[in-house]
């Protein structure tokens, strides 16, 4: 079978994810357009965007978000930022689409691929390495860190139930606390307007409290941060969640709403609410939310802090894989 490959745009990546003719896939968050672009025009490194995407006939069967430079391409974006990232593929279509990706990009002088971080579940880990194998290519694929998810049950009752006994108690008792010692608003923020007029409260709240994380936020970081927020709040696809105590705002929690899943991307909290939990509580009570709206799953995104487990996350490990191709 021939395959043509093209290199897009992120305006053309854009129309085709609004297609709802469009076969593709679109079962990374941090791979949507809208994301790509941001990253790119905050953190473009010098690096040339290589958007490319396998046709076969006048059907796109797949996307790599990639960037080059040198011999060597890398999924666009980072980290630091970006979760875990994967290709944009159509159902069944994985085999063609990574074969004319990888005969490709060997045709236009690459000679590696660094895919960092990728799911220990995702298409990469799986018929990805086995067609680059079989096309003679050097595979290394490590360990890099976890992510925790949360399958949702359909009450807080029932997930309260899924707990041991110690963290059903810890909750219930924080949360009866934290509703004796102050009048609690918890409320949620969506809407492109809305969200961009409290983002200032967001970033606030994130620098105070830790340390390490006002030295994250730089300038750049911060345009980053509005950035992404309008851009992803303009397609309904981001919520914040703000726990205020007597109308003062405590703490916040940025989270992504995509498809069935919540995704908690960041929060912060003000120091001298501490006392009162006012950081675990503001996630326990997006967890008590996102059940409210029926959504099927939680995803605590990256790191290796305790209270995801104890709040019924599972572990998924996450990779880097380095990819010779010749």
């Amino acid at each position: 079978m021939s395959y043509t490959v093209t290199q897009e745009t992120f305006d053309s990546l854009s129309s085709y994810w609004l297609d709802p003719k469009n076969p593709l896939t679109w079962d990374c968050l941090f791979v949507l357009p809208s994301w790509l672009k941001v990253w790119w025009s905050v953190f473009n490194n010098g690096s040339t965007p290589y958007l490319s995407a396998v046709r076969e006939k006048n059907q796109i069967i797949g996307i790599a978000p990639l960037m080059v430079q040198g011999g060597e391409a890398r999924f666009i974006g980072d980290p630091d930022v970006c979760d875990y990232q994967s290709f944009i593929v159509a159902p069944e279509r994985g085999k063609d689409f990574f074969e004319a990706l990888i005969n490709h990009l060997r045709g236009e002088g690459i000679r590696r691929l660094d895919l960092n971080t990728v799911r220990g579940d995702s298409k990469i880990l799986g018929e990805f390495s086995r067609v680059a194998e079989n096309l003679k290519c050097e595979i290394s694929c490590d360990p890099e860190d976890v992510t925790f998810e949360l399958e949702l049950p359909g009450t807080w009752d029932e997930l309260l139930g899924m707990l041991t006994g110690k963290q059903r108690h810890e909750v219930r008792r924080k949360l009866r606390r934290l509703n004796e010692a102050a009048e609690v608003n918890y409320r949620v923020v969506a809407g492109s307007k809305e969200v961009m007029d409290e983002m200032e409260t967001f970033l606030a709240l994130f620098g105070l409290s830790r340390s390490d994380k006002a030295a994250f936020m730089t300038d750049q970081m911060t345009t980053y941060f509005r950035s992404l927020a309008e851009a992803m709040a303009r397609e309904n696809l981001l919520k914040l969640y703000f726990l205020d105590l007597d109308g003062a705002p405590a703490a916040a929690v940025m989270c992504f709403d995509y498809d069935a899943t919540i995704y908690l991307y960041n929060n912060g909290y003000d120091g001298k609410y501490g006392s009162l939990s006012v950081g675990l509580l503001s996630k326990v009570l997006t967890i008590r939310e996102s059940i409210r709206r029926g959504k099927k799953k939680y995803d605590f995104l990256k790191g290796t802090e305790e209270y995801k487990h104890r709040l019924g996350g599972k572990p998924v490990p996450l990779y880097r894989c380095r990819v010779k191709l010749g």
